[in-house]
């Protein structure tokens, strides 16, 4: 019983005496790839909004404007329709809590590589529905295609820097304890629209101007290096 315990206590010192131990030799770096892809996805939102006192009939005005919007986005098998927020809100009569009006809104997006198709799209769709606005981003497949040769730049530029600081504190080699890779950028904000004149619902809007532009990826490795 004596000789279990004394070699319990004597592996719990060597292992507190592994936890304490210190690097000296140590060193934390980091190291960056930027490159610039261009856009390939667009999405838009769209919102039919209605106001006044009767709630049933605002929400049977938006209801059917929205599933007219997504009957005729639909048509496009391209597209990636999708419903997001529905809200009714109360509107106050200034200074009380006096409810003058109703506000129904909702909002759908629509999502495509085809940046021509829908522009002109918007087009149509705007004579009952109002544009929020358009996001550009790079697509899953083409981001990781632009990550992956970005991660290679990284890594090699982390090695490089891991190799001067070696050579210039005196030592001949080092070896990586540890590597972290992250990748960030690849989507735009939304770009509101201005809120448009108002027309008659039966004119046709011109296409929205659409230009794409580019995205930067940035990759980042950061990790420790122990140097030999």
């Amino acid at each position: 019983m004596r000789y279990a315990l004394l070699m319990i206590l004597a592996i719990s010192s060597l292992a507190f005496a592994h936890e304490g131990q210190v690097n000296y030799n140590q060193i934390n770096l980091t190291a960056t790839a930027t490159g610039l892809v261009d856009n390939d996805t667009i999405s838009a939102r769209l919102f039919r909004q209605e106001q006044g006192t009767k709630t049933k009939e605002l929400a049977d005005t938006v209801n059917k404007d929205i599933s007219w919007g997504i009957s005729e986005a639909k048509k496009n098998k391209d597209f990636k329709v999708q419903t997001r927020g529905y809200s009714t809100n109360p509107v106050y009569q200034k200074g009380t809590s006096n409810v003058r009006s109703w506000t129904v809104r909702q909002e759908i997006s629509i999502e495509s590589k085809d940046m021509t198709a829908l522009s002109e799209a918007l087009s149509g769709l705007q004579t009952r529905l109002n544009l929020s606005g358009l996001q550009y981003s790079v697509s899953p497949e083409k981001r990781s295609e632009a990550e992956n040769g970005l991660i290679a730049e990284a890594l090699a530029a982390f090695k490089s820097r891991a190799k001067i600081i070696a050579s210039n504190l005196g030592y001949s080699d080092y070896k990586i304890v540890n590597v972290n890779v992250n990748s960030s950028g690849g989507h735009s904000p939304y770009q509101r629209a201005a809120p448009r004149m108002e027309m008659a619902m039966s004119s046709k809007m011109a296409a929205p101007a659409i230009e794409a532009g580019e995205q930067s990826i940035q990759i980042n490795v950061n990790g420790t290096i122990e140097l030999q």
